[in-house]
C-alpha cells in the first residue's frame, strides 16, 4: 500500500490497518521461527506499512497540536489588543 493511499484514510481506518499489519507480522515471525516461509519479503513489506502507518498518525498529531498552539496564540494576541 503507497502512502498517497494511506494519507486518503481516515484515522481510525489507518489505526484499524495498523493493528492488522501488526498482528499479520507477528505471525509471519512465529511461521519463521516455526517453518520456512514462502516468502520472506513479506516480514520487510509489513514493517515498512506498520512504519508508513506510524508516520503519517504522527504527522497529523503534530499537525493538531501545532494548529491547537495557533489558535492559542492567536487568542492571546487578540485579548492583550
Amino acid at each position: 500500500m503507497k502512502a498517497s493511499e494511506l494519507r486518503e484514510m481516515g484515522d481510525e481506518q489507518l489505526e484499524l490497518t495498523l493493528k492488522e499489519t501488526t498482528e499479520n507480522l507477528f505471525q509471519l515471525r512465529l511461521q519463521a521461527q516455526t517453518e520456512r516461509l514462502d516468502a520472506p519479503s513479506e516480514l520487510r513489506k509489513h514493517r515498512r506499512l506498520i512504519a508508513r502507518i506510524k508516520t503519517i498518525l504522527g504527522e497529523r498529531a503534530r499537525a493538531a497540536s501545532q494548529a491547537a498552539g495557533d489558535a492559542a496564540s492567536a487568542e492571546q494576541a487578540e485579548s492583550a489588543s
